[in-house]
């Protein structure tokens, strides 16, 4: 790519945990860079998700730093610094070239970029420096929807075609989880690719097998992407579609933690938060979801502060 940007980041205390300037690491120095990228440009029923980042973020500023799991304040062990959300293009190839260059530019300074969406279609532009890098590339997707279309609504890069988009690079994998919405048209891509996607529908939770699941994604690099309409819309009602019979929070918890232990998870987003006023619960739940993910891929029992 011949586009360049700089990276530029917000204060500590307005970023992703509200830290104040005795508990941060310069922002170059930091394990974790924050990409709040609100694009909304094809959402197909409610609106919103340009506001998602700007949500999690104040969300995030009452998040309790110290994690009993870890018996600690997990951060500490990796540091998190929070880019200024940029000026979105207009139109949506523009705007994932654009995301593209800042995930790569943190990639290539040796961290781990978590993108706050925004509409699900963000994927396709996070996932692009991660496919030029591994040839083992595998994705975990948490969501109510396949997203297996080959555009919708006359959009190729459709928040609704976010993992057909993805799947694009013939070399990647996919491994969805809490689908319980897939349309007639993208049968024929799923049953020609049963060999690289592996759906764990939402009804049959039941019955999920998490070592099954851990085969698919076992030695690989792995990206992140949640959709939070795959949480059940009893406790995710602020997103543009919300659906019932979905995940919640110890559905989702276990399997990416697991994840982290038999992977490498390298990058990360979670998307389609729409906020809605007096449903500050929705969006606490998407803020302390990005801290877990995290400090499951980058808090160590034995690792040193960096800060």
């Amino acid at each position: 790519m011949t586009r360049t940007t700089s990276l530029v980041y917000s204060p500590a205390i307005e970023g992703f945990l509200g830290l104040k300037d005795e508990q941060t690491c310069p922002p170059k120095s930091a394990g974790a860079v924050i990409i709040p990228y609100g694009l909304e440009r094809s959402v197909s029923y409610g609106g919103g998700t340009a506001a998602g980042p700007r949500a999690m973020l104040r969300a995030s500023h009452q998040v309790e730093l110290f994690d009993e799991e870890f018996w600690k304040e997990a951060y500490a062990d990796y540091g998190v610094a929070t880019l200024e959300e940029p000026t979105i293009p207009e139109a949506i190839p523009d705007a994932l070239d654009q995301l593209e260059q800042l995930v790569e530019e943190v990639l290539a300074s040796g961290r781990f970029p978590m993108t706050f969406g925004g509409e699900h279609s963000i994927s396709a532009g996070a996932i692009r420096p991660f496919a030029r890098r591994y040839d083992d590339l595998a994705i975990l997707h948490f969501d109510a929807h396949a997203d297996l279309r080959d555009g919708y609504d006359g959009e190729h890069y459709s928040h609704a075609a976010a993992l057909r988009r993805c799947l694009d690079f013939e070399h990647i994998s996919l491994v969805s989880l809490g689908i319980r919405n897939i349309s007639q048209e993208e049968i024929p891509f799923l049953e020609a690719n049963r060999h690289r996607i592996d759906i764990h529908w939402a009804r049959e939770k039941a019955q999920w097998d998490l070592t099954k699941i851990l085969a698919a994604l076992t030695g690989k690099h792995v990206y992140l992407t949640v959709d939070l309409d795959g949480f059940d819309a009893s406790v995710m009602p602020a997103t543009g579609t919300p659906e019932p019979g979905g995940l919640f929070w110890d559905d989702v918890l276990p399997v990416i933690r697991a994840a982290a232990n038999c992977s490498t998870i390298v990058g990360a987003d979670i998307n389609e938060l729409a906020p809605q006023r007096g449903m500050h619960g929705c969006d606490f739940l998407a803020a302390k979801l990005a801290y877990k993910i995290m400090s499951y891929v980058l808090a160590s029992p034995d690792k040193k502060s960096s800060c």
